[in-house]
């Protein structure tokens, strides 16, 4: 016994993605530097869905540069309750989007829609707003120490966490916008920057995703997210000298 189910698309959906995808580099879409497109396919029969772009090694570098400069800069004076706040505002977002987000996932991912609705609902804005209330719990501690030395005995010794920098975040094609939200939420929530870069087969919601993080006041560069091969933007970013996670 079958169980055969289809969706009607909106046209918010077909007009999504009908639209230019390129990548997103420091809080501005771009075309790849080669010039090249990736043709997306949807799994359930075939047919093309969209076409993005095909990020490579230079694109990755653009990237992660943008990623660097923003830790230093803008991301850095940002408080922890409003890196909460943004995240926050991220996944009302999200909510908003529901029934969008979930036609994407089916029509990009192959997967049913009750099991799209379900993961964004239990688990994408679930996660994403637990994740926001860690920042501004993530603190050091004072130690009570006299070491030998120390005038009257006495010394301040304490840690401090900080964020470790610029994180290169490769997802797989299956729940691709819950393993986004797994990336993102703690990486954004401990004050680190990031460079995405989505499965080659299931890169849209992703894509989506970055739309809602320019409105969520996020600053740019912050989040960077680059379509590609895995075998070249994949490559790049795993390999890159100036990514710290």
């Amino acid at each position: 016994m079958t169980n055969n189910q289809t969706i009607t698309i909106s046209d918010e959906v077909k007009k999504f993605l009908k639209s230019n995808h390129q990548l997103l580099i420091n809080g501005e879409w771009m075309p790849s530097s080669s010039n090249e497109k990736i043709k997306v396919f949807d799994p359930a029969n075939e047919q093309l869905l969209t076409e993005v772009e095909s990020g490579n090694a230079a694109d990755i570098d653009s990237a992660v540069s943008a990623a660097r400069k923003a830790l230093t800069g803008e991301w850095s004076k940002i408080t922890s309750h409003d890196r909460a706040r943004m995240l926050d505002r991220l996944a009302d977002d999200i909510e908003a989007n529901f029934s969008v987000l979930s036609e994407i996932e089916v029509l990009d991912n192959g997967m049913p829609l009750e099991l799209a609705q379900y993961s964004i609902a239990s688990h994408g804005t679930t996660l994403l707003r637990y994740f926001a209330s860690w920042a501004n719990k993530l603190h050091g501690q004072t130690i009570p120490v006299s070491p030998a030395g120390a005038i009257n005995g006495e010394s301040l010794t304490y840690t401090r966490k900080e964020p470790i920098g610029v994180v290169g975040a490769i997802i797989p094609w299956n729940s691709p916008l819950i393993f986004a939200i797994l990336k993102l939420g703690p990486a954004l929530a401990a004050g680190c920057t990031v460079v995405l870069k989505p499965a080659e087969l299931t890169p849209v919601s992703a894509l989506f995703l970055g739309h809602l993080i320019q409105k969520s006041g996020i600053p740019k560069g912050v989040v960077n997210i680059v379509t590609g091969y895995g075998e070249t933007a994949g490559q790049a970013l795993s390999e890159h000298p100036d990514v710290d996670k």
